[in-house]
């Protein structure tokens, strides 16, 4: 039986340990709602969101990713099924490495399967896709729209769920 072709999610020319900023989006298996749940969202409530277990394990390891010498995790938002982030990658900030990059050891790609190794090995099973979603950003224009849609990525949620009832 053949399998299906995969569509690559990745740029092919693009050298992911490029400086700049990066929009990432890492979404649960199945698309279970297992890391958060969004709560409030009322005439004069923001909506709040509430960290399951896993989700404090994420966030944990979203918090200690700063420590890595050339990556600052911007902006990000876990939410029940999906976490947004923006990973600023400068790698003139890391010192004494002699290696070229090449696409197994690009920073946004390690940064990823390490941030899921993690997970997946302290929470003990798979939480998240095997794929994820990347966009490379492009201008200060394109970095506000993404902040902003992070932002809003609650109260959007919250609508639609209130559709869909």
């Amino acid at each position: 039986m053949e399998h299906p072709k995969r569509k690559a999610n990745r740029l092919c020319e693009y050298d992911y340990s490029t400086n700049g900023a990066y929009f990432i989006t890492l979404c649960t298996q199945d698309r279970k709602k297992i890391l958060s749940n969004i709560v409030g969202g009322g005439a004069l409530d923001a909506p709040e969101i509430v960290l399951t277990e896993i989700g404090k394990f994420a966030h944990r390891y979203i918090l200690s990713s700063n420590r890595i010498p050339g990556i600052v995790v911007d902006k990000f938002i876990i939410m029940p099924d999906h976490i947004h982030l923006i990973l600023l990658v400068d790698q003139t900030a890391v010192n004494g490495t002699s290696r070229a990059p090449s696409p197994t050891n690009a920073v946004v790609p390690h940064f990823v399967s390490t941030f899921k190794r993690f997970c997946h090995r302290d929470i003990g099973t798979i939480i998240f896709q095997r794929s994820y979603y990347d966009h490379v950003i492009r201008n200060q224009q394109d970095y506000d729209e993404i902040w902003q849609y992070i932002e809003n990525n609650p109260r959007k949620w919250l609508i639609e769920k209130r559709s869909c009832e």
